[in-house]
C-alpha cells in the first residue's frame, strides 16, 4: 500500500477474528489510518486483497461533521441508519394519515428494537459528556472538539458487525475514556482500534497489531503483552544474527585457508556453499527513541503561586457565571498535581484562573514576583501560526538569540535538518504537539500548566514527555486523559466537582469507583452531607456450610489455575505466526472459539470464587 511515492506496508498477510478487540499501533506515518480508509474501501490496496464477509455492517468515525441545524441526538440517532429510516417513514405516514403505514412503521420499530433508540442515543451522548440540556443543541452550535464527540456517539449508535476507530480518545477527558473502555468492553462484534494511550489498550485489546517499518505482526495479548513477547522477539533475532555472523566467519576463514589447496578443495567447497545457505538474519537496528527535556528554571522559589476564597467562572454581558466556589489552591516547588474531575467541572477554569487569564470573580490570586509558567492549552496546537516555521515560531520568542542557538535546541525536539524551516502547514497534529511542547520549555518555566497535551502524541512521544515531566524540579498541574502519564507524573489527584476543588485521597481506580458511583446515583438525591449508610449485617453460617464453602473454593480455585493455563497455551499458539499460514483458517477459529469458552468460564467461576471467599470469612 502506497500513499503517492511512500510504500507504507508490503507483504502484510494475516487473519482477524470475529469478537476480537484489535489495538493497531506504531509510529505516526507508519500506515496505520490508510490501512483503516483501505478496509473502508476509500484507498485501494496496490497489490493484494482485503476479504471480508458479505454484508458485514462496519462502523466508523467520520474525520467531518456538517454545520447541520439538526439536534444532537437526532444526529447521533441518525447512526441507526434503518432506525433513522423507520422513524422518518412513521412520520411520513402519520402527515399523511396513512394507518397502514404507521401500523407497518410501528411492527418494524418493534422489531428492530426501536421504541428505546432515543433513550439509547441519550445514554451516549451523556457518557461522552454532554449535558441533557445539550440533546437539543444543534449540532452547528458545538465546537471542533465536541463535534468530534458526537461523531463518535453516531458510530457507537450504529449496529455493527466490525468497528473501526482511529484514536477515539482523542478530545476526550478522562472520565469519558474510562466511560468509553466500559462500553466498548461489551460490544459484541469486532473492534479495530488506533490508539496512543496504553492504558486504554491495555484495558481492551485482546490482540495487538504492530506496524513497523513496512510490515504488519500480530501479536496476542494487550499492549503490555504486546511490549514483552516484541522484547523476546527481539533478542532471539539478536542471538541468531551474532551466531550466524559466528559461523559466517568461521566458514569464511576456512575457505580462504584451503580453497587453494587440492586436498581440501571437495571441503571448501561444502562450506562455499553452506555459506551461500545461510539466510542472513537481520542485525536488530535500535529504534532512535525521543529524548527532551525541560530546562533547569533560573529562579525556583518556594511558594509559586496561590488562590485564597476564589470564586472563578466568567464574566459576561448578563451577568457573572461562577463555576468554582470559594477555592484554595496553591503550588510549591515540586507539586506534581493531576486535576480529576467530570467533563465540565471546571478543570480548564481552574488552570486558566492559576494562570491569570480568567480575571477573579472574587478572592485573591497570589503569585510570586520570579514566577514563570508554561501554558499548554487545549487550543495551544491550533493557535500555531499558518505558513510560519518552528524556527519562526523561536525567533518570535526569542529575536536576539543566534538561530544557531534556535537551531540546537529545536535539534533536541526532533526538528533537525530542513525540518526547522519547513512550514507547520504540513505538520501532523503530533509535529504541531511537539513544537507547542517545545515553545513552552524555551521560556524555562518553573510551572508548568498542562491542559490534555498528550493528543496527537504517538506512544513513543508520550513516554519522552513522561520522562521529561518526571525530572521537571518545578511544579505541574496536569489534565490528561492519559491514565499512564498521569501516574507516572502526579504525586497527588485534586477533584473538580459540584463547583469544588477538593484533594482526592485515592489513585485513579478509586477515583474510576467513585465516578461510578457518581454515575449511578439517583438524580434527585443530592445530600451534600448524607449520612454512611451501615453496612448490611454478615449472614450467619453454620460450621457445616462454612467447611462446604470452603471445600468449594478450592476446587473453584484448582479449576481456574488450569483454565488460565489453558488459556495461557493459546495465546501461546496464536502468537506463532506459523499458524497464519493458507492452511490455518480453521484451526485458528477453533482456538478463538475455544479461548472463549475458557474465558466466559473462567470469568463466572471468579464472581463465584468471590462469594465463596466471603462465605468463608463470614
Amino acid at each position: 500500500m502506497r500513499r503517492g511515492e511512500r510504500l507504507l506496508l508490503s507483504q502484510v498477510d494475516l487473519s482477524l477474528h470475529a469478537g476480537w478487540r484489535v489495538g493497531v499501533i506504531g509510529r505516526n506515518g507508519c500506515g496505520k489510518s490508510s490501512l483503516f480508509a483501505t478496509i473502508l474501501g476509500e484507498h485501494d490496496a496496490d497489490m493484494g486483497d482485503i476479504d471480508l464477509p458479505g454484508k458485514v455492517r462496519i462502523a466508523s468515525v467520520s474525520q467531518e461533521t456538517p454545520s447541520l441545524p439538526d439536534a444532537a441526538i437526532d444526529f447521533v440517532l441518525s447512526g441507526d441508519t434503518e432506525l433513522h429510516e423507520v422513524m422518518q417513514a412513521e412520520a411520513k405516514a402519520m402527515e399523511a394519515e396513512d394507518w397502514d403505514g404507521v401500523a407497518a412503521a410501528h411492527q418494524r420499530l418493534a422489531e428492530i428494537n426501536g421504541y428505546d433508540g432515543t433513550a439509547r442515543a441519550g445514554k451516549l451522548l451523556h457518557g461522552l459528556g454532554f449535558p441533557a440540556e445539550t440533546h437539543n443543541t444543534p449540532v452547528s452550535d458545538f465546537s471542533g472538539g465536541w463535534r468530534v464527540r458526537l461523531n463518535l456517539a453516531r458510530a457507537l449508535m450504529m449496529p455493527s458487525d466490525l468497528m473501526l476507530l482511529d484514536e477515539p480518545t482523542n478530545h476526550l477527558d478522562l472520565d469519558a475514556v474510562l466511560w468509553l473502555e466500559q462500553w466498548l468492553l461489551k460490544y459484541p462484534g469486532t473492534l479495530l482500534m488506533i490508539s496512543h494511550d496504553r492504558e486504554f489498550l491495555d484495558g481492551l485489546s485482546t490482540h495487538t497489531l504492530h506496524l513497523h517499518e513496512g510490515r504488519a505482526k500480530l501479536y496476542a495479548g494487550d499492549y503490555t503483552s504486546f511490549e514483552r513477547q516484541r522484547a523476546e522477539h527481539l533478542r532471539q533475532q539478536q542471538i541468531a544474527h551474532d551466531k550466524e555472523q559466528a559461523e559466517r566467519a568461521h566458514l569464511q576463514s576456512f575457505i580462504d585457508r584451503f580453497k587453494a589447496q587440492a586436498s581440501k578443495a571437495r571441503q571448501a567447497q561444502s562450506r562455499m556453499k553452506r555459506l551461500a545457505k545461510l539466510t542472513g538474519t537481520e542485525a536488530v537496528r535500535a529504534e532512535r527513541s525521543f529524548r527532551i527535556a525541560f530546562a533547569e528554571p533560573p529562579k525556583l522559589p518556594h511558594s509559586l503561586i496561590r488562590l485564597n476564597h476564589v470564586d472563578a467562572g466568567y464574566r459576561g454581558d448578563a451577568g457573572d457565571v461562577k463555576i468554582l466556589h470559594d477555592v484554595g489552591f496553591g503550588l510549591e516547588a515540586g507539586d506534581r498535581i493531576g486535576l480529576l474531575g467530570p467533563n465540565g467541572a471546571g478543570k480548564s477554569t481552574l488552570v486558566k484562573t492559576l494562570v491569570g487569564e480568567l480575571p477573579l470573580l472574587s478572592g485573591e490570586r497570589v503569585a510570586h514576583p520570579d514566577l514563570r509558567i508554561g501554558y499548554f492549552a487545549q487550543h495551544t496546537v491550533e493557535s500555531l501560526h499558518e505558513g510560519q516555521s518552528p524556527l519562526w515560531h523561536l525567533k518570535e520568542l526569542a529575536p536576539n538569540a543566534g538561530e544557531q542557538q534556535l537551531r540546537n535546541f529545536l535539534g533536541r525536539w526532533n526538528f533537525v535538518g530542513d525540518r526547522a524551516f519547513e512550514s507547520v502547514d504540513g505538520f501532523s497534529g503530533g509535529e504541531r504537539a511537539r513544537l507547542a511542547l517545545a515553545l513552552i520549555a524555551f521560556l524555562e518555566p518553573n510551572v508548568l500548566l498542562l491542559d490534555e497535551p498528550t493528543n496527537h502524541l504517538d506512544l513513543d512521544m508520550r513516554e519522552a514527555l513522561a520522562e521529561a515531566l518526571s525530572d521537571f524540579p518545578g511544579a505541574i498541574v496536569l489534565v490528561s486523559h492519559d491514565r499512564h502519564l498521569i501516574g507516572l507524573v502526579c504525586e497527588s489527584f485534586w477533584r473538580v466537582a459540584d463547583g469544588k476543588v477538593e484533594e482526592f485521597n485515592g489513585d485513579l481506580d478509586e477515583y474510576a469507583a467513585w465516578l461510578r458511583s457518581r454515575n449511578n446515583e439517583p438524580k434527585a438525591a443530592k445530600p451534600a452531607a448524607a449520612a454512611k449508610p451501615a453496612p448490611a449485617p454478615r449472614p450467619v453460617r453454620s460450621k457445616q456450610e462454612t467447611d462446604a464453602a470452603a471445600k468449594r473454593l478450592k476446587q473453584v480455585e484448582a479449576r481456574i489455575a488450569t483454565l488460565q493455563a489453558e488459556l495461557g497455551q493459546i495465546e501461546s499458539q496464536l502468537a506463532d505466526p506459523a499458524i497464519y499460514g493458507n492452511d490455518g483458517g480453521i484451526e485458528i477459529a477453533q482456538l478463538a472459539q475455544r479461548q472463549g469458552e475458557l474465558a466466559a468460564e473462567k470469568d463466572r467461576l471468579e464472581a463465584e470464587w468471590l462469594e465463596l471467599y466471603e462465605a468463608v470469612g463470614a
